[in-house]
């Protein structure tokens, strides 16, 4: 049996994605209300409306339960992660962080978050290219499962594997954390420019450097090169930097339109910038595309001040 801790979309996708293989699966959810409405109703209205509950799928508020299932997937957003993993207490089972981000009290990732809320807790991460939707749906999606120790990693790849839900295996937790985290600030960046109306040369432009800031980056925390021009880093920037559907990209597209944008969606990219800016300073990083983003964030710089101020850095080889 097969855990998942948060009804969101991505949790409620990858839950129904795993029953329809004919495990059980227990998906837990923090809500009464919204659990007996999925209950009844066999779906998750709120967020997948068209993708039915296979029958091996149950919705529960039994949480010591849950966590005792074989391996617990934790599909919470990562600033609310630490609080929601306090009450899990001490357990064997492996724990896999589904959320991207870092956060911005500690500057940790997600299996750093879990390690340090649980410590000795076996951790791992699944991230990659993937919309909610099309995992319920069933439609093919690649990821990568990140996990230190190589045996339990394998052990988890053959469980969370399904015929349209494709894992590739890594031990390089930090470049896999580093990719699905790094690769949201720079679709906020995608998304501005095109918002702005500078056209798709400007954000390809935006996307190359974005890549080599991010790679610069995972070289700084130890990150491997493969695992940053993998599906957690490469392909995961291809998607949210082009895509409507990305949240951090409509964020983007909000900020350079100079148009609200609705507070209540999550968009783990605003914080990320926020976090990894901050340890730039720290640690003297020359991450020209972060910073601007937070400061676009936090509303201390405009659209056009930081083009112009991107544009007119000092030249430099590539």
């Amino acid at each position: 049996m097969i855990g998942v801790m948060g009804a969101g979309a991505f949790g409620t996708a990858l839950a129904i994605a795993l029953a329809k293989t004919g495990q059980s699966v227990l998906l837990w959810c923090r809500s009464p209300d919204q659990a007996t409405r999925m209950a009844k109703t066999r779906c998750n209205e709120a967020y997948l409306p068209s993708a039915a509950f296979p029958d091996g799928l149950q919705v529960t508020q039994d949480f010591p339960t849950v966590c005792r299932t074989q391996a617990l997937l934790v599909a919470i957003p990562l600033q609310n992660m630490r609080s929601a993993v306090s009450q899990i207490g001490l357990t064997k089972t492996p724990l896999v962080a589904c959320s991207k981000g870092i956060e911005l009290s500690s500057g940790l990732g997600p299996t750093g978050v879990l390690r340090d809320v649980l410590p000795g807790s076996t951790t791992a991460i699944l991230t990659g290219p993937s919309f909610a939707a099309d995992i319920a749906l069933g439609r093919p999606t690649a990821l990568t499962l990140a996990c230190s120790d190589g045996d339990i990693g394998e052990t988890l790849q053959a469980m969370l594997t399904t015929p349209t839900l494709r894992l590739y295996r890594t031990t390089d937790t930090i470049g896999a954390e580093m990719g699905g985290a790094l690769k949201n600030v720079m679709a906020i960046a995608c998304g501005a420019v095109i918002g702005a109306g500078l056209g798709d040369s400007a954000r390809a432009a935006t996307m190359t450097r974005g890549f080599a800031e991010m790679q610069r980056i995972g070289a700084f925390f130890g990150a491997r090169t493969d695992t940053l021009a993998g599906l957690s880093g490469l392909g995961d920037l291809a998607l949210t930097c082009t895509s409507d559907l990305s949240r951090n990209y409509q964020l983007g597209l909000s900020l350079g339109r100079g148009a609200p944008f609705d507070t209540s969606i999550t968009v783990e990219g605003a914080a990320t910038a926020q976090a990894m800016s901050k340890i730039a300073r720290e640690k003297s990083l020359d991450l020209p595309i972060t910073t601007t983003v937070a400061r676009l964030v936090e509303g201390s710089t405009t659209v056009g001040d930081a083009i112009e101020d991107l544009m007119t850095r000092p030249l430099k080889e590539e």
